[in-house]
């Protein structure tokens, strides 16, 4: 069997393997390319494996003009820049220690003991330079079948590395099968080991929760994070009810992380959000218990968050936004508040000018946004 594809046939990918094949080294593109690949989805890096050590990887590379960087060479990686773009090549190893994140590795290792160290069997998939498939663990038919197994033993793949639990449900929510539900050997293990999830860096849990969240459907992996007791160690206090109902309200078009972050809730102070997401997402969790029209959620966060919030909202209640909607948030968006504070002045000024404002604002969204500058005017008293 082979794998194809435009990242396969690039020049750039052509000539970093052709560097280390032409040295009469091996050279196979593993894990995520080969697997989205197969599946016929984006692939969006090229990891390469090696039997060459990294300074070889190093020096076949500067030979060849090529850039290499050694951004992870305790592990045996060299970041080869070809044609643009970087390719993280690794040497075949195996652990020798395990501590958690870290480890200490061992290279010269066969392919066999490089994809044994490898997270899920659909990972430890590779492919020659001519596209053909190199199966060492029978992951394809995991593949195949969307079912998502940890290599070897669960238990011992998650004390590897315990950000491997978040992983194992994103991976179930992105490529699993949600009618076969999740390997109950691996669920356990990830429930047993739920406590660890504190030992790991809020931005490592953060970037692995939206991209979970970003999946077409991650509510199956959610609800099984909340019953094995992993959505509460990542995000105390979150409540999964709403969220298939938000999935169904988006008709399979993803909405976004941060819209489904808002109808779980929680202690969302436990993430490492930037300060824009932060804000954004206060607007919009604020915006749930509120009674503003759609036209009026529109006005106040603009299209993308107004839409956020009149999904999230209905999600819920477990009701549907009223007929129309979209076309009402994007009238809010688009609308001009018509006053302006020197419409008010001379005769109103500092705290009574902005207290004045304030009201008209709320007049003018409660009216559906129709009065006009003189209307506003007089409902003030300044016509």
């Amino acid at each position: 069997m082979k794998v194809s594809g435009a990242w396969l046939d690039n020049p750039g990918t052509k000539a970093v393997m052709g560097i280390l094949t032409g040295a009469g080294h091996h050279a196979l593109a593993v894990g995520g390319c080969v697997r989205n690949a197969l599946l016929g989805v984006p692939v969006a890096d090229v990891d390469i494996a090696t039997d060459a050590l990294p300074e070889t990887v190093s020096a076949l590379a500067e030979k060849a003009g090529l850039k290499a960087v050694p951004t992870g060479i305790a592990h045996g990686t060299v970041t080869v820049v070809s044609g643009g773009e970087g390719y993280e090549v690794t040497t075949f190893r195996h652990d020798e220690e395990s501590f958690g994140r870290h480890a200490r590795v061992s290279f010269g290792a066969s392919l066999q003991q490089d994809a044994a160290r490898r997270d899920f069997t659909m990972n430890a998939l590779y492919a020659q330079a001519d596209g053909t498939l190199i199966d060492p663990l029978g992951g394809l038919p995991d593949l195949q079948a969307r079912r998502l197994r940890f290599v070897g033993d669960p238990q011992a793949r998650i004390t590897e590395d315990y950000l491997r639990i978040l992983r194992f449900f994103r991976f179930h929510a992105q490529y699993g099968d949600p009618a076969q539900g999740l390997d109950p050997e691996a669920l356990a293990a990830c429930a047993e080991h739920s406590a660890m999830l504190e030992t790991l860096s809020r931005e490592r849990v953060t970037a692995e929760l939206k991209k979970l969240l970003d999946a077409t459907d991650p509510a199956p992996a959610v609800a099984a994070m909340a019953q094995a007791g992993v959505l509460a160690a990542v995000l105390p206090g979150a409540q999964p009810q709403a969220l298939p109902v938000l999935v169904h309200l988006e008709a399979g078009k993803p909405g976004g992380w941060l819209r489904r972050l808002a109808v779980l809730t929680g202690e969302v102070e436990t993430l490492r959000l930037s300060k824009a997401e932060a804000r954004d997402f206060g607007k919009v969790r604020d915006a749930f218990s509120g009674i503003d029209t759609p036209a009026a959620l529109g006005w106040r966060l603009g299209w993308r968050l107004g839409c956020d919030a009149l999904l999230g909202r209905a999600a819920l209640l477990e009701t549907s936004p009223a007929p129309g909607w979209q076309a009402e948030v994007m009238r809010g968006a688009q609308a001009d508040f018509p006053l302006k504070p020197k419409d008010l002045m001379p005769s109103l000024m500092g705290p009574a000018l902005g207290h004045a404002l304030a009201q008209a604002q709320e007049h003018w969204l409660a009216q559906d946004l129709k009065p006009d500058r003189a209307q506003l005017l007089a409902r003030l008293g300044l016509a």
